[in-house]
């Protein structure tokens, strides 16, 4: 079973799904760390254009804060999911095109960085605030664009590629 486990987590195509996610999770985890210490503590608004904003905002939910209020379990819950879901990409690296190998080392990055505050902070760090004329889009950080970078690549490959065929 060790030998199964093994050769299917150390193909070249689990290796490309782990690069990207390990870049990606050491990009956000650093990002998070120097908004922490520049805008956090104290919280401070920073205005970089018109349109964009670095604010302090703690997400103890998911997209939208979505989820907010449920504690323990959403905490560890959506942590577990990021877990499974990396599991999930890095078993089926082999039957996955090229494309969707790059959108599930970006879903898998940005997962595993948003997991990382989930435990070590029991929320998310968000801090990149997009604006105009007075409407907000939710505060967002590293890991939220590569995980929707992800999902956009995911569904291109639907469209362009055909699924299970390795390119």
């Amino acid at each position: 079973m060790l030998t199964l486990i093994h050769a299917r987590l150390m193909t070249r195509q689990a290796m490309t799904i782990l690069a990207i996610a390990l870049v990606i999770i050491v990009a956000d985890q650093w990002s998070k760390q120097f908004m922490l210490e520049w805008i956090f503590f104290p919280p401070v608004r920073i205005v970089i254009l018109p349109f964009l904003n670095m604010v302090p905002v703690w997400n103890s939910g998911m997209s939208f804060g979505l989820l907010a209020d449920g504690g323990m379990i959403v905490r560890f819950g959506l942590a577990a999911l990021a877990l499974l879901v990396s599991i999930w990409f890095l078993w089926s690296a082999t039957s996955l095109t090229r494309i969707q190998r790059y959108a599930g080392g970006a879903i898998v990055g940005g997962a595993i960085g948003n997991a990382i505050d989930r435990l070590r902070f029991g929320q998310v760090v968000d801090f990149i605030d997009l604006h105009v004329a007075g409407w907000h889009w939710p505060a967002f950080n590293v890991a939220d664009i590569t995980i929707s970078i992800g999902a956009l690549l995911w569904i291109v490959s639907l469209f362009f590629e055909q699924e299970n065929k390795e390119t």
